[in-house]
């Protein structure tokens, strides 16, 4: 019983972990579960995607970025005008206190130009998001399938939920 028990607590400290590893904090900014899609071959650019939330009691800006696996990492806002979405790059991005940002499929997302080779699922992409006052933080973006629609944390939460 006691071997079984242990095997448990193990099993729950393991899967605790993973579900932790995609959340990063630097000063009262907090990221959760950046991931991006595998992409075709010949594909020279990729989309991150992640929420971002600032805790504080002060404004701060996420004024860029950096993936091992681009030349340039961009911040876009897409918008939609006359039925036609539209997209355009942005200096920086203002997370006002208490307020998330969500970077999400079909909505403001970074964007990874010029890769070096095309991503594939299951691959963990090491970046950097740089913050106005909190400073510089890396993060590892998880690749999901081409046509994913959510990260890795979101479709275990929707798995969990099932049951």
């Amino acid at each position: 019983m006691t071997t079984r028990l242990l095997m448990i607590v193990a099993i729950a400290f393991c899967m605790g972990t993973h579900a932790m590893a995609n959340n990063y904090k630097i000063g009262s900014i907090e990221i959760s579960s950046p991931w991006s899609r595998a992409t075709p071959k010949g594909a020279q650019t990729a989309i991150g995607y992640m929420t971002i939330k600032n805790n504080g009691s002060t404004p701060d800006r996420l004024v860029g970025g950096s993936i091992e696996v681009a030349d340039r990492f961009q911040l876009h806002a897409m918008t939609m005008e006359d039925g036609i979405a539209k997209m355009r790059e942005l200096s920086d991005i203002e997370i006002k206190p208490g307020q998330s940002i969500e970077f999400k499929p079909g909505g403001d997302h970074v964007m990874f130009v010029s890769l070096k080779h095309p991503l594939s699922k299951g691959d963990h992409i090491g970046g950097t998001l740089v913050f106005e006052h909190a400073g510089k933080v890396n993060v590892v973006y998880s690749v999901e399938s081409l046509g994913a629609q959510r990260g890795p944390q979101e479709i275990g939460h929707m798995q969990h939920e099932g049951h």
